[in-house]
């Protein structure tokens, strides 16, 4: 093992199972194969560890949560960062993804609970 990797702390498949998504210390987000669990891409953009994720209902978009205090929207066809979401005071520990696909929530260390829509 390699001395700059860090800890994957967060791992979940997409809901129509094509997908793995992790969550790492190392900044990113990974996108990794569902069947062959091959490493497909990485997003980065968070200056901070990645603390959780979540797929929207259609796996098309992934939502990561940091230390950095923000959550962002990635598309997975695009490889490509779609939406920031600034907005917590303080590290953002929870994310999830509402079952229409319309709004995410969040929570973290300023104890607020946030709800955004899309």
């Amino acid at each position: 093992m390699f001395s700059w990797y860090q800890l994957v702390n967060h791992i979940c498949f997409s809901p129509d199972g094509q997908w793995i998504a992790s969550a790492s210390f190392d900044r990113s987000v990974k996108l990794w194969n569902g069947t062959t669990g091959k490493f497909v891409a990485a997003f980065r953009g968070h200056v901070g560890p990645v603390y959780q994720i979540s797929w929207s209902a259609d796996s098309r978009l992934l939502l990561s949560g940091s230390k950095d205090s923000t959550l962002k929207v990635w598309d997975i066809r695009a490889r490509a960062l779609k939406q920031d979401l600034p907005g917590h005071a303080d590290e953002v520990f929870a994310v999830d993804w509402s079952p229409d696909g319309g709004k995410v929530a969040s929570g973290g260390k300023d104890r607020v609970l946030k709800l955004w829509m899309g």
